[in-house]
């Protein structure tokens, strides 16, 4: 699927189409996270994208970027879901940075969502079957969103 943003509120009207395309149809009754890599150069748009998600998750507080800290959780209270996950993987060396966080842990409950931007950095500990949001400039200045689920 390939969508382009020419604003804050496309990108918003992405994610919600996100939602309710795959976020909603996740099987809980298998043994696994809803995880999704986020994918795209410096300023491409994955925070955004994941801000404007917890908006409409309903998320109470800001969601801010993650580059310092690795990783944010919020809780859910009205989705399906108990947490979202936000990672920022850009400053992790390897996978097995991310294994001391609980990696193991968090992609095992299937009650979480799971947005990683750089998972590159992490392809290793990446599920084989995650969600692939590729987020790029256009010549225009807008961006283009490609979304494949593997």
């Amino acid at each position: 699927m390939r969508k382009i943003s020419k604003n804050t509120k496309d990108t918003e009207q992405i994610a919600l189409d996100f939602i309710k395309d795959f976020v909603e149809k996740h099987d809980f009754s298998k043994d696994e996270a809803f995880v999704v890599g986020l994918y795209g150069d410096l300023g491409a748009g994955k925070t955004t994208f994941t801000q404007a998600l917890g908006k409409h998750l309903k998320i109470n507080r800001k969601v801010n970027s993650p580059t310092f800290v690795i990783m944010k959780r919020y809780d859910l209270k009205k989705s399906s879901f108990d947490n979202l996950i936000h990672i920022d993987a850009y400053r992790l060396k390897n996978e097995s940075e991310l294994l001391h966080l609980g990696w193991q842990e968090m992609i095992s409950n299937p009650k979480n969502l799971i947005f990683i931007e750089w998972p590159e950095n992490i392809i290793k500990a990446m599920p084989k079957k995650h969600h692939q949001i590729h987020i790029a400039h256009t010549k225009e200045g807008h961006r283009e969103f490609k979304i494949k689920k593997s």
